[in-house]
């Protein structure tokens, strides 16, 4: 089997998982806001938890380089996944919003289930793509949890300057789009609230 039969065998799990992760996503939302009783309150504690994530998410963005170089400074010293961490933060602060453990469980599930098996199947791409290097940064960095009481990971003098956080790559990546779907998201939540405040749903 040749070198580029391999890259297309290996790239179909990770096609699978992206691709059911937003089919799945759709209905998944729209139960979401059925089994949902936000009230202001709960809203507000979970918008500041979302908002958390957006923070996580904006920093590592500035620091990630997309199929150009593997990522190893700001927050990927720490963890390898800060995105998705990020996103775990928002899903948390959605679940927080809804104020249903039907609403909130329902979230969580589809987190873990979904963004797990994508962390995994991106890693495999970086390590095909990346080697020796991708695998000496992933023994001294964990998957998701952030590691706050190690060294963290020291990367080559050679590569120093890219380790502060660049608003061009923020751009670039498109990031400033997850802050505008959660303020929708949460917007969308707030009407709910006002449903079902005005009619009983």
């Amino acid at each position: 089997m040749t070198t580029k039969s391999n890259e297309l065998v290996a790239a179909q799990p990770r096609k699978f998982w992206m691709r059911w992760r937003v089919r799945i996503g759709y209905p998944v939302a729209v139960l979401y806001l059925l089994l949902a009783h936000p009230t202001r309150h709960w809203i507000a504690m979970g918008a500041a938890v979302a908002g958390f994530g957006i923070l996580i998410r904006a920093i590592a963005a500035g620091h990630l380089s997309k199929d150009r170089e593997l990522a190893t400074s700001g927050p990927y010293a720490r963890t390898r996944n800060p995105l998705y961490l990020g996103s775990a933060f928002l899903a948390a602060g959605f679940a927080i919003a809804g104020h249903s453990w039907w609403a909130g469980g329902l979230i969580v599930i589809y987190f873990v289930v979904f963004y797990y098996a994508v962390m995994r199947n991106e890693e495999e791409d970086l390590r095909a793509r990346f080697g020796t290097v991708f695998d000496e940064y992933a023994a001294k960095v964990p998957l998701f949890l952030p590691d706050f009481f190690g060294t963290g990971y020291m990367q080559p003098q050679a590569a120093k300057s890219s380790e502060a956080f660049s608003w061009q790559l923020y751009r670039r990546n498109r990031e400033y789009k997850a802050l505008i779907g959660a303020i929708a998201a949460l917007a969308v939540v707030w009407l709910r609230m006002w449903l079902e405040r005005r009619y009983g749903y």
